[in-house]
């Protein structure tokens, strides 16, 4: 049996998606911007993608840009709001998307913004009170902490922290690759300055993403070429992998609930098996429906013996599941996030995440495997 339980690493393209993305390879090729028919037909498509993934946003299209991935629209947010804002001051967290961390990290290292962490507790969650200290003790600052952590899971207040930083005239930026498709934002009520998306984590194409940015703030171009993207973005558009995102996300919002419901219920089904059945299990991250991403489950098994052989005996039993982000692999440092929040090395961590496509049957073939291996090295 093959089981697929890494979909925050990645989804599975849904067949309507390369359905309609397949159509328009068929019979669209022109330059979008190019001013003869071909190229018009072109542009109407990104155009009308724009607009659909903008109406379900609650936001306008002129504030949706595309890019070709999630880590692209980061960098742009970050280091144009820095740059453009005369920004010295950032605050995030020690649990960010490396395409974050990395970011603040070659800014402070140039020497071009001090950087603070916010606090967080053993589960991740922020510390808004010393959120707000950081505002207040520091210069105009720029606020990037994620809607959901892609490791353990913990859900982020976007509305707490957008009062936050409006009422100390930060600029926020949110991570949300996690989270866009699987909740509904409605960025016409959030404070927000810049949100991302990455077509892949909701059963769109690799390739493509998406960077909104609020009308509230005005940015330069991160990369220069050409006029496309409103003379925001340079590069000739990736017409089939918008179509495609755009078809995701209309999906994604159109069973929204009801695939909600299903994951979460497998969710909480796989955390009581393992609680049932293997002793000393934990978990990390929040877990709890209202705190927690319903796609995410991060268990910490007991310290045992072969504990560096788990993912590989998973993997050989036929299940694709992650010891950290898909980010991270091959890396030798281990997981930044749980080492973050205090998680000891000595228990074995692995990431469970799931789709609106595993089944009880995949979870159960799971549960069985891991029992066998941890009876085993007990």
């Amino acid at each position: 049996m093959r089981v697929y339980l890494d979909n925050a690493a990645t989804t599975p393209l849904d067949p309507e998606v390369m359905k309609e993305m397949c159509k328009v390879m068929e019979t669209t090729f022109g330059n979008p911007s190019s001013i003869h028919a071909h190229g018009r037909e072109a542009r109407t498509l990104i155009e009308r993608s724009r607009k659909t993934i903008a109406n379900l946003l609650g936001t306008s299209p002129s504030e949706i840009f595309f890019t070709s991935s999630g880590t692209e629209a980061d960098n742009t947010a970050i280091r144009c709001g820095i740059a453009d804002h005369g920004i010295t001051h950032a605050i995030t967290t020690k649990i960010e998307h490396h395409a974050v961390l990395h970011t603040f990290e070659a800014l402070e290292k140039a020497g071009l913004i001090k950087l603070s962490f916010v606090n967080l507790d053993e589960k991740g969650n922020v510390d808004y009170e010393h959120l707000e200290t950081l505002l207040k003790d520091n210069e105009r600052s720029f606020v990037s902490i994620m809607h959901a952590n892609n490791e353990i899971g913990t859900l982020s207040d976007m509305e707490r922290i957008g009062d936050l930083c409006e009422a100390y005239n930060a600029i926020y930026h949110c991570d949300t690759v996690q989270t866009m498709g699987h909740y509904k934002h409605d960025l016409s009520r959030l404070k927000a300055h810049f949100v991302v998306c990455s077509a892949h984590k909701l059963h769109g194409p690799k390739g493509v993403g998406f960077l909104h940015i609020s009308h509230r703030i005005k940015i330069k171009p991160l990369i220069y070429g050409g006029a496309q993207e409103r003379n925001m973005r340079g590069g000739t558009e990736n017409i089939y992998g918008i179509v495609g995102m755009a078809k995701a996300l209309e999906m994604a919002y159109a069973d929204m609930e009801h695939h909600r419901q299903h994951i979460q219920e497998l969710k909480s089904y796989m955390k009581e098996q393992l609680l049932e059945s293997i002793p000393g299990i934990e978990f990390n991250g929040e877990t709890e429906p209202d705190k927690s991403l319903y796609t995410v489950l991060n268990v910490s098994f007991p310290a045992m013996e072969m504990a560096d052989m788990l993912l590989f005996n998973l993997d050989i039993a036929g299940i694709s599941a992650s010891g950290g982000s898909a980010c991270s692999s091959g890396s030798d440092i281990g997981s930044h996030v749980l080492t973050a929040i205090g998680t000891s090395p000595s228990r074995p961590s692995v990431r469970f995440s799931f789709s609106k496509n595993t089944t009880k049957e995949e979870i159960d073939y799971t549960l069985t495997k891991l029992r066998e291996f941890c009876l085993v090295n007990a």
